[in-house]
C-alpha cells in the first residue's frame, strides 16, 4: 500500500461525509431504493478500509432498504454515525502517524 495509504485514508474521510449525507437524505425522503444503494456503496468502502462494524451497519441499512422496511433505520443510522465518528478519529490518527513516520 505504501504511498497510497494516506490517499486512501484521506479519500475515505472526505467521502464518508457525503455517504452519510446520502443515507440521511434517503431516509428523510423514505426512499428505500436510494437507502439500499447508498448503504451498499458505503458498505464496500468500509469493508475495504478495515471497518467491519461500519460495514455491518451499512449491510443492515441495505437490507432494510431492500425489504422496504425503514422502521428502525433512524436508530441504525445514528449508530452508524457514532461508529463513524470513532473510525474517523482512528483514521485521522493513523494518517498523522504515517506523516510523522515519513518525516
Amino acid at each position: 500500500m505504501g504511498e497510497e495509504y494516506p490517499v486512501l485514508l484521506d479519500t475515505f474521510l472526505a467521502d464518508s461525509e457525503e455517504r452519510v449525507r446520502l443515507l440521511r437524505e434517503a431516509l428523510g425522503q423514505s426512499d428505500a431504493q436510494a437507502l439500499r444503494q447508498a448503504a451498499h456503496s458505503f458498505k464496500g468502502s468500509c469493508s475495504n478500509m478495515g471497518a467491519p462494524l461500519l460495514a455491518g451497519l451499512c449491510r443492515s441499512l441495505e437490507e432494510a432498504g431492500r425489504r422496504g422496511q425503514l422502521d428502525g433505520c433512524e436508530a441504525q443510522l445514528e449508530h452508524l454515525e457514532r461508529e463513524l465518528a470513532i473510525v474517523r478519529i482512528m483514521f485521522r490518527s493513523e494518517r498523522q502517524r504515517f506523516v510523522i513516520g515519513r518525516s
